[in-house]
């Protein structure tokens, strides 16, 4: 489903020549490299038998869900509030979380426009409503109407599966809180989860795309088990250096290991944002700041590899607008919300490189030592 674009902003579509190499593999060459020509595929797009036993498959390609045990879509249980203040533009924000239904999405509503008319007021978070990745996420519509900063709320909505949620907003930015997902994670798990008369469904990556621009380069790949992040940045400074480090979603490890990274930016670039009408709202209380080698913050970091941790948490919350929960494994370097981006243009543009499915939970092992053996 195509999605309308804020008329004022730029969108970064990927664009430049599609090369298919032989081990069926989609990359994406940017407009910084030449051509290098098309090559047909070959082999099957399809994983062994074994694969869909393991994944528990229901129905594929708009088949009709079956048995009753078809995972469903998911919403919050009842409204929840929380404020704080946004990053970029610096000032008081107030976000309502709401039940919605069915099929609905993720739809943000302003609430501080002069009109009741969705066409202007809701944006839905979709990667084709993205229109800027200057410093963060920003979706809009056809009105114009644009809000900014999603990644972190969106990473905690994704991680949590909750599928369907109307998100009031009086302003045209998210709120930063402490940087981290902690504070989203915190009020979804007060608004709790309530299953909805639907089959949740999954998108599931039968190749790999990849893509490809000078140092950057990330690639999705299948994985029947879910969504896997591995993600790795190279910063010539001594506090962040290289780091890797790849994740498992979800809910457990999410919380236990993802949710609590916060942004991070350089003291000597303050100015500079400020200049470009950006970090406004920035502070010790909201973003991890380094002066050089040294961390400004008084508690220091909350792991060595935060820095990392919090990648990966921007590409959960910029994955999530694929619509679907994903299964795939997602490998990225030197990636931002750009890139991050660009790879789901990517794989929508392959219609061959995934498939809509529902899947089953598990069925529940029958307890070995209540069953009575007869002698006979």
């Amino acid at each position: 489903m195509s999605g309308y674009l804020a008329p004022e902003c730029l969108l970064e579509m990927p664009t430049g020549i599609w090369r298919v190499d032989l081990r069926g593999r989609t990359v994406r060459k940017t407009d910084h490299e030449k051509a290098t020509g098309l090559v047909a595929a070959e082999g099957s797009a399809t994983l062994p038998e074994q694969k869909l036993t393991k994944l528990r498959l229901a129905h594929a390609n708009g088949a009709e869900p079956v048995g009753p045990n078809v995972i469903r879509q998911t919403t919050i249980s009842t409204s929840v509030e929380l404020s704080g203040i946004s990053l970029h533009k610096g000032t008081m924000v107030q976000l309502v979380l709401k039940p919605a239904e069915a099929d609905s999405g993720i739809v943000f509503r302003r609430t501080d426009l002069a009109t009741d008319d969705v066409e202007v007021t809701d944006v839905a978070a979709r990667y084709d409503t993205v229109c800027d990745t200057t410093m963060c996420t920003v979706i809009g519509n056809a009105a114009g109407t644009t809000i900014g900063t999603i990644e972190h709320i969106m990473a905690a909505i994704s991680a949590l599966r909750i599928d369907n949620l109307l998100i009031e907003i009086d302003a045209h930015e998210v709120p930063v809180m402490d940087g981290s997902s902690d504070a989203f994670v915190a009020a979804l798990d007060q608004a709790g989860l309530s299953e909805l008369p639907a089959p949740r469904r999954f998108i599931r990556l039968t190749r790999s795309i990849a893509i490809e621009d000078g140092a950057k380069n990330a690639e999705l790949s299948p994985n029947d088990d879910g969504l896997r992040v591995e993600f790795s940045i190279d910063f010539d400074n001594k506090v962040i250096g290289r780091q890797e480090l790849g994740v498992d979603v979800s809910p457990e490890s999410f919380r236990g290991d993802v949710s609590n990274a916060r942004t991070f930016g350089f003291l000597e670039d303050y100015e500079k944002l400020r200049s470009l009408g950006l970090a406004h709202g920035a502070s010790l209380d909201n973003a991890v700041v380094l002066d050089g080698d040294k961390v400004m913050n008084e508690g220091g970091l909350r792991a060595p590899d935060e820095f990392v941790r919090h990648k990966i948490l921007d590409a959960i919350g910029d994955l999530s607008l694929a619509g679907a929960p994903i299964l795939g494994c997602y490998r990225a370097s030197r990636a931002g919300h750009a890139f991050n981006n660009q790879m789901l243009h990517a794989l929508f543009a392959d219609q061959t490189a995934w498939e809509y499915v529902t899947l089953c939970h598990e069925a529940a092992k029958p307890d070995m030592s209540r069953i009575a053996i007869s002698a006979d």
